[in-house]
């Protein structure tokens, strides 16, 4: 018996195309996976997973990449998506965690996390940036996802609410760092802040910024990677995405 063409989609083809072709090839269900936090040095990593539903119900105005909107778009999106979804979750990792583990690992770890947490089990998996493995479900890792699936955008808007929500909390704690400014990313500010009073709890100890202002005893070590853990380079598609269904 000959295997069914491979199924190509292209980006220009819109937000809900990748989902759509998946669905025309029996999965019914595909979640998106997406992460906020990555490049921040202090505060939680958050993953997002989302489902969203088939047809126009699931379509949501003015979804895109979380980082391409406004902070009141996210909100409105948030809003929409949560009340629409089939299922959503979303996992935070705290920053002791990072310093333990790795950025890397626990960024797939909560990417597996979210997709086992969803009240429904899917068919497909789409990631963005990363391929996840031991899902127990097809998957794949899309480059710049949560601007081509609109999933993975779901998934990253619930992350980015989230997390900035998160930071907001944090900075009633400790506002000398301006947390509810610049979220925990390294921004002048941020770095001018952790030079005057030093790191804080919620601060990300294996990152050389911090650690190079860090307290005495504070855990060191390379930005973002556990030790012994070599930094991996997210697999990327070309301009088009190419489908082929099968545990992964």
């Amino acid at each position: 018996m000959l295997a069914p063409p491979r199924t190509v989609v292209h980006r220009a083809a819109g937000l809900w195309a990748l989902e759509r072709a998946l669905q025309r090839r029996g999965f019914d269900r595909v979640a998106g996976a997406d992460e906020a936090g990555r490049g921040a040095c202090a505060g939680p990593l958050v993953v997002g997973a989302v489902i969203l539903p088939q047809g126009r119900r699931g379509e949501i105005d003015e979804l895109n990449d979380s980082k391409l909107l406004t902070p009141a778009a996210r909100e409105r999106i948030y809003e929409q998506v949560v009340r629409r979804a089939e299922a959503w979750t979303a996992i935070i990792i705290p920053p002791g965690d990072i310093d333990r583990r790795g950025l890397h690992v626990c960024n797939l770890a909560g990417m597996r996390r979210a997709l086992a947490g969803l009240s429904v089990r899917p068919d497909y998996a789409l990631t963005d940036g990363f391929k996840v493995d031991g899902l127990g479900i097809p998957g794949l890792a899309v480059w710049k996802g949560d601007q081509v699936a609109a999933c993975v955008a779901a998934a990253s808007v619930v992350a980015k609410v989230t997390r900035d929500r998160i930071m907001e909390e944090l900075h009633e704690s400790y506002p000398q760092y301006g947390f509810d400014e610049h979220k925990g990313y390294s921004t002048p500010d941020h770095g001018a802040a952790l030079a005057e009073h030093g790191p804080c709890p919620e601060h990300r100890f294996s990152y050389a910024n911090v650690a190079a202002v860090g307290r005495p005893g504070a855990r060191r070590g390379n930005v973002g990677v556990a030790p012994g853990e070599a930094a991996r380079v997210p697999a990327q598609v070309g301009d088009n995405v190419a489908m082929e269904g099968g545990p992964r």
